[in-house]
């Protein structure tokens, strides 16, 4: 099968790599029909994080075989894999946190017995642990709703976490830090929740746009001090109760905790880089800023976000903004890097 493989920092290209078969009782074999590339995925791809190989961690797709032990799954349905795999069964699965489960994993790496867990950017995936990561959604595979399916995978379940690690609820003002794919779906799940302000940080037209469309009251066209001083006067002097950090430098960081009112709450998904000297507990003490939030346990959410989508009531789909082939892989990541687009579909 053909599949995305980072050969170093900048060289990504579609290789013909080998095909996945059931190793275990518990994997299935899913045939891609959408992925896409993440955020994330740029931190190998600028060589922040080193790593190479298989890559890509969001899919759907249908349903191809499933091992011995695998109960709730048939072939032929149409499945979302959140961007890890998890037991279902474990202390820390059963707590709500499926991102920590203790026999779980990522794609693109090998799993505890030591088998290659396919990358989510190819053709076809084996899937370990696949009662308990796959959600079904009831649809064909050709279904127009098939990008707001995707986005369930990983970034709008990521930017429901930031909202609600944030304490959105009905009634709420908050403030939302990064206008890419995670940032707008923050902005959409806060206005799911009944958030009654949403300011919005973007110096993006077009992102800033799309924010606006997602249900955003406010947009401020800044950075770093000037953007704190945009939400302060906008907040009557006193910042917002809830934050959503969707980015994961020292400077979004300073921001949010800056941004946030005394007695306020940093809601945070953004993936680190290099914050750990930017971030001063003295920061949060002086002003009981509480943060709350890491990796989105996406499996978890992922039923009521489904039947929203379902519903009509919930379309993060909008977010995709460049759609390809596998074989453009390479143009992908660099429309990605260079922000020429929001997020990439990728079509195998």
């Amino acid at each position: 099968m053909r599949a995305a493989v980072l050969h170093a920092p900048g060289e990504i290209s579609t290789e013909e790599v080998p095909d996945p078969t059931i190793v275990m009782p518990t994997d299935a074999l899913v045939r891609v029909t959408a992925a896409c590339i993440c955020g994330s995925d740029l931190w190998p791809y600028r060589g922040i994080a080193k790593s190479t190989g298989r890559i890509g961690h969001e899919f759907v797709g249908v349903v191809e075989e499933v091992g011995a032990a695998v109960e709730s799954l048939t072939v032929g349905q149409v499945v979302i894999a959140p961007f890890v795999w998890s037991c279902g069964k474990c202390e820390n699965c059963v707590a709500g946190w499926t991102t920590s489960c203790l026999v779980g994993g990522g794609y693109g790496a090998p799993d505890p017995d030591g088998h290659l867990v396919d990358g989510g950017q190819g053709e076809y995936v084996r899937v370990p642990q696949a009662d308990g990561t796959l959600v079904v959604a009831p649809v064909d595979e050709n279904d127009e709703r098939m990008p707001a399916l995707l986005s369930l995978s990983d970034v709008m379940g990521t930017g429901h976490h930031a909202a609600v690690s944030a304490g959105v609820g009905p009634g709420s003002t908050v403030v939302v830090i990064g206008d890419g794919a995670v940032g707008l779906c923050a902005v959409l799940a806060a206005h799911r929740l009944g958030a009654e302000r949403i300011i919005a940080l973007s110096t993006h037209a077009d992102r800033a746009a799309m924010a606006t469309s997602f249900g955003a009251t406010d947009i401020v066209n800044a950075r770093g001090d000037e953007a704190v001083s945009a939400v302060r006067e906008l907040t009557g002097g006193l910042g917002a109760a809830s934050v959503c950090e969707c980015v994961g430098t020292t400077q979004t960081w300073d921001t949010a905790l800056a941004a946030a009112r005394p007695g306020g709450t940093v809601g945070f998904v953004g993936v680190p880089a290099g914050v750990s000297e930017g971030l001063s507990l003295r920061k949060l003490f002086n002003r009981n800023v509480s943060v709350h939030g890491g990796v989105a346990p996406t499996r978890v959410y992922l039923p009521e976000l489904l039947d929203d989508v379902l519903a009509g009531t919930l379309d993060p789909g909008p977010v995709f903004t460049t759609t390809i082939g596998l074989e453009d892989i390479a143009t992908g990541y660099d429309d990605m890097d260079k922000r020429r687009s929001i997020k990439v579909l990728v079509k195998p």
